[in-house]
């Protein structure tokens, strides 16, 4: 019988989901590679989290840097397998899309869709897509969000990229069952989590029809960020979810998941339009 490989690359962990669950996992006896873009936050999380911990210095949307940090994770393994991917890295910012900038659109794809199948793909071969791994195949999971299903306003760009990724995932998920590899979709709901913060600037559109929306879009989603889970907590879901041995395709951790989850999906799409409307003002203008 093949060990398990008590190893997890992680991306995207100098803030947020990711930071929670690399805590974790260093916390649970794991070793885990945490990828960063800056080596001030590779030097702080080493610090912190101690020996478990090793930083990985690479941008996701960089074919070569993703390239050289998988050499050197393949050096450190020696041989090994690695027993699990969790897909963290991401951006999100706000606007409408019939003002946002189509870089900043095509930054939502570049970061949240292909640079998480370009980790994916640079690793598949330690994870076990390989003949003679030498450990039981590894783990995948991939953060979506709560948008991945549903579809908030003034997050058009990202809502699309975490469609984008379920859609991804599922067909990840059939191909690598060839190798025995799961994969596991994560969709968080409102997270305590700076990602929203750096993200919703709603002073560029001040002059457009929906600024006023807006407004009370981000007093909205400030509100339900005061409500939502902390990292901390994340991070031990996704550890129970890595070490569970028949995961189920999705999970939604979602504050509140009869109003922010099981409703949504049961409405009717007109009422839950309605509703969206009600909710930040987005009602025809008269």
């Amino acid at each position: 019988m093949k060990c398990i490989s008590k190893t997890i690359l992680i991306t995207g962990v100098s803030t947020g989901i990711g930071y929670g669950a690399a805590k974790q996992f260093a916390r649970k006896g794991y070793t885990v590679f945490g990828s960063v873009r800056t080596q001030p936050d590779a030097d702080r999380l080493q610090a912190e989290l101690g020996v478990n911990f090793v930083p990985l210095v690479f941008d996701v949307t960089d074919a070569d840097a993703v390239n050289a940090a998988v050499g050197l994770l393949t050096d450190w393994l020696a041989g090994r397998g690695l027993g699990g991917l969790v897909n963290n890295a991401g951006i999100a910012t706000g606007g409408p899309l019939q003002h946002q900038p189509m870089d900043a659109i095509r930054q939502h794809f570049e970061v949240n869709v292909l640079g998480l199948l370009r980790v994916t793909q640079a690793l598949l071969p330690l994870l076990g897509a390989r003949g003679n791994h030498p450990v039981q195949p590894g783990r995948i999971q991939n953060i979506s969000s709560v948008n991945g299903r549903l579809a908030i306003p003034f997050m058009g760009a990202y809502v699309g990229s975490k469609h984008a990724v379920e859609g991804l995932s599922h067909s990840l998920r059939r191909e690598l069952s060839l190798y025995g590899i799961t994969v596991v979709i994560v969709g968080p709901g409102a997270v305590k989590t700076p990602i929203w913060g750096k993200g919703i600037a709603i002073g560029a559109y001040e002059q457009t029809d929906y600024y006023p929306a807006m407004q009370g879009f981000l007093k909205q989603t400030q509100a339900a960020e005061s409500r939502g889970f902390s990292v901390d907590h994340l991070g031990e879901r996704i550890v129970q979810i890595h070490e569970t041995s028949r995961p189920n395709i999705r999970y939604a951790i979602v504050p509140q998941k009869l109003v922010g989850w099981t409703l949504p999906q049961l409405l009717p799409a007109r009422t839950f339009d309605w509703l969206i409307g009600r909710i930040t003002g987005l009602t025809p203008k008269k």
